[in-house]
C-alpha cells in the first residue's frame, strides 16, 4: 500500500513539474511573440507624443547626453538614460526639443514627455507616457485641462550665466502667480507635485545644454535679458 502511495505521489509530482514547465514555456513564447508588437506600439505612441508636444515638427532626430554634458546623435540600438528628440521644420531648422523624463509618483514611476521651445525659452507641451496613478485622482495629470494648460507657456528662461532663473515648482491649485509655477490639482496633490519635481529637475539639467545646442545649430546668439 505504501509502495502504491509513493508511486502515486511521484506521478503527481512529475505531472505538476511537467505542467509548470509547459506553462513557463508558453509564457516565454507568448512574450517573445508579442514583444515586437509591444515595442512597435510604444514607438508609435512616442512618435505621436513628440509631434503633439512640438507642434509644427516635420522631422525628428534622437539625441543622448554624454558624460561631458554634450548631445550626440543616437543610432538604432543605442541606449541612454535621457532621450531627447529635436524637432525640425520644413527648412531643416530646429523648432524645439521633446524631452523624456521620469520620477516617482504616488503609486509608481511616472514617465513623461515635454516640449521645449528655446527661442521663446518656454515649455510648450506635456504628455504622460506611462503612469499607474490612481484612476479618478492621480490620473488627472493626464487629462485635467487646467493642469495641462500650465505647459503651454511655462517659463524656463536662463540667466546670463546659463542657469535657470527660477526652478519650476508645483503649488496648490489657485496659488500660481508666476510664469514658472505649476498650478497643482486638488485631490491629486502628490501626483501633480511629482510632475513639478520631475520637470523641475530635468529642465535644470537639460535646458542649458539644449539652449546652447540650439544656438550653435541655428546660429542665433542669446541676447542679454538681465
Amino acid at each position: 500500500m505504501k509502495t502504491q502511495n509513493l508511486a502515486s505521489s511521484k506521478k503527481m509530482l512529475l505531472a505538476m513539474v511537467g505542467i509548470g514547465i509547459i506553462s513557463a514555456l508558453l509564457i516565454v513564447t507568448t512574450f517573445e511573440l508579442t514583444l515586437p508588437r509591444v515595442q512597435r506600439l510604444k514607438a508609435e505612441a512616442l512618435e505621436k507624443a513628440i509631434f503633439k508636444v512640438l507642434p509644427g515638427t516635420v522631422n525628428t532626430q534622437a539625441f543622448g547626453v554624454n558624460a561631458n554634458g554634450e548631445l550626440f546623435k543616437m543610432k538604432e540600438g543605442d541606449n541612454t538614460e535621457t532621450a531627447i528628440y529635436a524637432g525640425y521644420n520644413n527648412n531643416g531648422n530646429i523648432i524645439g526639443y521633446a524631452i523624456e523624463a521620469s520620477g516617482q509618483g504616488y503609486a509608481d514611476i511616472i514617465r513623461i514627455l515635454y516640449g521645449y521651445k528655446p527661442d521663446k525659452e518656454i515649455l510648450i507641451g506635456f504628455q504622460v507616457l506611462e503612469s499607474k496613478e490612481t484612476p479618478g485622482l492621480g490620473d488627472k495629470i493626464e487629462k485635467e485641462e487646467h493642469f495641462l494648460n500650465n505647459f503651454k507657456a511655462l517659463d524656463v528662461s536662463l540667466s546670463n550665466i546659463g542657469k535657470l532663473k527660477n526652478k519650476l515648482i508645483t503649488l496648490k491649485q489657485g496659488e500660481k502667480q508666476n510664469p514658472w509655477e505649476i498650478d497643482g490639482i486638488t485631490g491629486a496633490t502628490i501626483s501633480s507635485r511629482a510632475i513639478g519635481n520631475i520637470i523641475g529637475t530635468s529642465t535644470s539639467e537639460l535646458v542649458p545644454i539644449l539652449y546652447d545646442h540650439y544656438n550653435k545649430n541655428n546660429q542665433k546668439p542669446k541676447e542679454s535679458n538681465e
